[in-house]
This record gives C-alpha cells, structure tokens and sequence, in this order.
C-alpha cells in the first residue's frame, strides 16, 4: 500500500527490508525469541558498571583480552630483537587500532624524551639544521592512510606451510593514519645539493638503523609523522618521530628518526646487504626491492578463525593490498582454483593502504581450499607461490606475495596447506 501521494509508506518500507534480508533470517542467524539470553535479567542489568576513570587508556573488554599481538618464540635469538604479530583473524574494517599495531625492533624499545629530541639534516645540503619537535609541528602537516609492512612477512613460507594462522603467516602488517610533516619540506628547508641523489636516515635507539632512500622516493611521498590515528605515536613505533615510506619495505620505515643524511650514493649499510636482499637460487641476490608487489590474505575463516556456526550462510572476509597503487578487485575461490568469484569490496580505497573484502556464500559442510587472487590498480595480478619459486628459488625470506591457501575440513577446522 502507498500513501495518498504515491510514495511508499514507511511500513512497506520496512517489510522490504525485512523481506530483503530473509535469506540471512532463513539461514539461522535469528535465535528463538525463547531464548533466555533476552528473556532472563543478567548481571549487568542489575548493578552499575565501573566508571570510565577506573580503567587503564585503551582497555578492551574483558572479553576481547585474547585480541592482542603474539609473538614466535624461535624466530628472534632475543626479545630485545622481537617481532609481534598483527592478530588480523580478530580485525575488521581496514584502520588497525594502535595497540594491535605489528611492530619490530633491533635493540628494545626505546623511550625519548620528547623535549631532548631532535633532529638532524646534514651531508650534501646547503644548511646543515637541527629541528626540535616544537619546529617540526610549525611545517604543514598531512593525514595519509598507508600500511607498513616488513619485506619478511610471510617469508617463513617459501620452504612450504609452517605457521598455523594468518596473525604469523601475514600478521607482520599494520594500517595506520599517520599525521606528519612531508620530508619534502624539511628537505627544501636545509636545501639539497644538485650532488644529492640519496637520503640515509638514522634511528635515536641502540641498533641505529639507517636506511639508504633514493632522493625522489624522498621528495614525492615520504612522511616524517609524529601521530597514528589522530594519537602520540607509541613508543614501540617511534615515538616521538618516524619515517614513514609508503609502499616500501617496513624496515626502511626508521623509527626514533633523529637524522637525515643527504649524499650522493647508497650507503650499503647492514640492513641493505647482509639484510633485506633477497638471495636467488644461483646464489646471487637481489637488491634495493623496496616496493612492496599486491598481496592479499583470507582472514576469516582461518586457522585461527575456524567456522563455529555450522553449515548454511558464511560470511568470508579478507585483506589486499599493494606498494604501487590501490586493489579494485580481489577474487576468492573455494575449491582450490577451480572456479573463482569476484569478492565485494568494503570500505575506502586509498592509495598503499589496506583493502578490506568479503564473499557471502552458504556452506554445504564439505571440505574449502580458499584462497584470494589480489588485482592492483597497475594492473598486477599477485601470484601464486610455484610461480614465484620458479623465478627466485626457496633462499629468500623476503618479499614472499604468493596466494595463500587454507584448507577447512567439515568441522569447520580450518588449516595451512599448499596444493600444486
């Protein structure tokens, strides 16, 4: 029935959104309205609850204490040069909270003291400058949304299957809004030399990591942030002061940044030679693979998030993402590559960010291979793992883009696998 004027009465409107959604309602996402869930009085119903000040900052609730960052004990020689993992299986949307954040350091976590740091631009400038953290907050500063990720992540899987969950096969990702200042800026402030081609920065903690950065990669995106997600950086990822280098391998990305040095060659430093190359078959090694190619994991379901509902309406969800532009599609299969299906896209679409996607499909209960076939906005389709094996070998522990498969078995268990 319409209204006098024609147009649709709020209660039609209503029963075509119910009639719309009948398809979930069938497939037992309702409860029976016996249910004593909502029919009995609870606990919280009873009593007040805690007051906002009683709780530390950024308390989740009890509930969610199991969402946290893990680390592999075996994978570091030390704590002190650890590596925690992102738990994805547990996120959604694409921002990852900052307490969740991936991160790695090489000598602790270091705590500056704001107020005494500074830093430092020198080497083939016309002004050598030292800035405090009250100069650097007087440039005009930009909100850029971009994922880090460490050239290692999945690395431990070029030899085959090896951790049970995408928190340890994909988890060395963050997706953050960072607020800084374009390094351009601090760059034009000292002045560079015609002789300058390269930018080496170097961290405030006790490994002093220093990068080499090609001086365009410099001028165009780079960011020296101070916030992510609108806070302080944590310590653990810089704080006070960072590089962030969009698209490109996390561990150029210096934290506790303290210096920029302008010269007019590569460096060649540690973390650029005996680190972060990726070694070939004939012994040989690639080097200066900054960007980051398409990549792309199903997180849900997985082995850490198996199906608990049953057969009947499923919900699969994953990430993309690529250092060279955007993800328009992704596509997902169920039956290990035999067939495969467009995903549905969710959320903004920036520029080396992360891309969230889902695929709604109703489980018959029999055994998945699911897998996700990223696409970029260059064009790039990510591989699978036999076809980047065959071009680089099993030596390397960087840069590993390849397809993922998890194997679900009727139990909704779900597993790492590789089929051929």
């Amino acid at each position: 029935m319409s209204s006098s004027n024609g147009n649709p009465t709020r209660r039609n409107v209503l029963r075509g959104a119910l009639a719309a959604g009948g398809a979930v309602m069938t497939a037992g996402a309702a409860r029976a309205a016996g249910d004593p869930a909502i029919t009995e009085i609870q606990t919280w119903n009873q009593a007040l609850g805690d007051g906002v000040d009683a709780r530390p900052y950024g308390t989740p609730s009890e509930f969610e204490a199991h969402v946290k960052r893990r680390n592999v004990e075996w994978l570091t020689a030390d704590p002190v040069s650890s590596v925690n993992f992102t738990p994805l299986h547990e996120l959604d949307g694409i921002i990852t909270p900052n307490g969740l954040c991936f991160e790695r350091h090489h000598a602790g976590i270091a705590e500056v003291d704001p107020a005494k740091h500074r830093l430092m631009i020198n080497g083939l400038v016309d002004t050598p400058l030292v800035f405090t953290m009250q100069d650097i907050l007087r440039f005009p500063r930009e909100n850029r949304v971009y994922f880090l990720e460490c050239a290692a992540n999945s690395g431990m899987e070029w030899r085959g299957s090896q951790l049970n969950g995408c928190q340890f096969t994909h988890g060395m990702i963050h997706n953050v809004m960072y607020t800084g200042v374009p390094l351009r800026l601090l760059l034009e402030e000292a002045g560079v030399k015609t002789s300058g081609k390269w930018v080496m920065p170097e961290g405030a903690d006790a490994s002093a990591m220093t990068r080499s950065i090609p001086m365009e990669k410099a001028l165009d995106d780079c960011l020296v942030a101070f916030k992510m997600n609108g806070e302080a950086l944590r310590p653990e990822q810089g704080y006070p002061l960072r590089l962030v280098v969009p698209g490109w391998e996390g561990n150029m990305w210096v934290k506790w940044l303290r210096r920029l040095e302008v010269g007019d060659q590569p460096w060649h430093h540690r973390e650029e030679t005996s680190k972060y190359t990726d070694l070939l078959a004939d012994g040989q090694a690639r080097r200066f693979t900054w960007e980051m190619d398409a990549k792309s994991v199903i997180t849900n379901p997985s082995p850490q998030a198996p199906i608990l509902h049953g057969a009947g309406h499923t919900v699969l969800s994953g990430l993309a993402w690529s250092g060279r532009g955007t993800i328009p599609r992704v596509d997902v299969t169920l039956d290990g590559g035999n067939s495969w299906h467009a995903a549905r896209m969710s959320g903004p679409s920036f520029e080396k960010s992360l891309h969230r996607f889902y695929y709604e499909f109703d489980w018959d209960g029999s055994p998945l291979l699911l897998q996700s076939r990223a696409h970029d906005s260059t064009g790039y389709v990510q591989p699978t793992k036999d076809q980047l094996r065959e071009v680089r070998g099993v030596n390397s522990i960087y840069h590993n883009n390849g397809i993922q498969t998890w194997h679900v078995s009727e139990s909704g268990v779900a597993e790492n696998v590789e089929i051929s």
